[in-house]
């Protein structure tokens, strides 16, 4: 059977927070007969946006990661409820139920991702439906992904065999997949908020000035391996990404077209910005 799936394009996403108004504005004061109560007009983030900085100065880049409930196909919050206050339907949402749910806050702590809030005026555990009313209303995707202005999020309705075999054509990627609850909420891209880049700007001295130094080699090495090869810019920068945070220790080799090389050790914990590399050369 075919079940909602939502893809978030991480290099899309500009943080206008268009989703978490949307939401807000849905639920904030709105009570859904069968589907939810109104959620408070603080504190919840039920659809939220995370932000990261990468690096620092002219060689920074800052990715922004909508979050929400994943709708898990093993949803561990399931599992916690008791009196059947949470159940998914069989078109893959996860719903609540207000009437059953009031007073189990230990639902809250049963959502690894965090994206269970409770409601402390209703005694209720509350999350986003994936506006479910809507859709059942004939709505063809949720309102976060109708208010979204740069077309970073994307409502999917698929067998999970298909949405399997898109994300292995995609390179699409669940948030913490060794929770092991199958996740429908799929992310593009994700290295931008998750993984660590290594980045520099290669010089020369040209008449008694340091120059930008462009399409100059720069190796990057791992315990004696190449890991990666690139040019610099015509502005001299270079940049090595998609590599794991903390991963420890790398080598850099620039390499100019006379064939001087500069050798440098970086241990990686965090995306770094090496700053200026000065290439000496041969001639005066």
């Amino acid at each position: 059977m075919d079940k909602y799936h939502l893809i978030v394009d991480v290099a899309l996403c500009e943080n206008c927070c268009n989703c978490f108004l949307a939401v807000k504005d849905e639920y904030c004061g709105n009570d859904f007969h069968g589907y939810s109560v109104s959620q408070p007009n603080h504190g919840h983030r039920w659809f939220d946006v995370k932000e990261k900085e990468r690096g620092s100065g002219s060689l920074m880049d800052v990715a922004y990661l909508p979050v929400t409930c994943n709708q898990c196909s093993n949803a561990p919050c399931v599992r916690a409820a008791s009196d059947g206050a949470i159940t998914q339907r069989n078109d893959g949402i996860v719903m609540i139920h207000s009437d059953l749910a009031k007073g189990q806050r230990q639902l809250v702590d049963s959502c690894p991702y965090g994206h269970i809030w409770w409601n402390e005026d209703k005694q209720l555990p509350q999350k986003w439906s994936f506006d479910a009313h809507l859709l059942d209303a004939g709505w063809k995707e949720p309102r976060p992904v109708q208010s979204c202005a740069t077309a970073a999020l994307t409502c999917v309705k698929s067998s999970d065999a298909e949405m399997t075999a898109r994300s292995e054509r995609e390179g699409l990627e669940v948030l913490h997949p060794e929770f092991g609850t199958q996740p429908r909420v799929w992310y593009k891209n994700l290295y931008r908020f998750r993984d660590a880049f290594i980045a520099g700007t290669v010089t020369v001295v040209e008449n008694g000035k340091n120059e930008c130094a462009a399409d100059v080699d720069v190796t990057l090495s791992r315990n004696g391996d190449v890991v990666k090869q690139v040019k610099t810019t015509c502005f001299g920068d270079f940049k090595f990404d998609r590599l794991p945070e903390k991963s420890g220790a790398y080598s850099i080799t620039v390499t100019s077209a006379e064939g001087v090389s500069e050798f440098l050790e970086v241990n990686l914990s965090e995306s770094i910005n090496l700053g200026e590399i000065l290439l000496k050369t041969t001639h005066p």
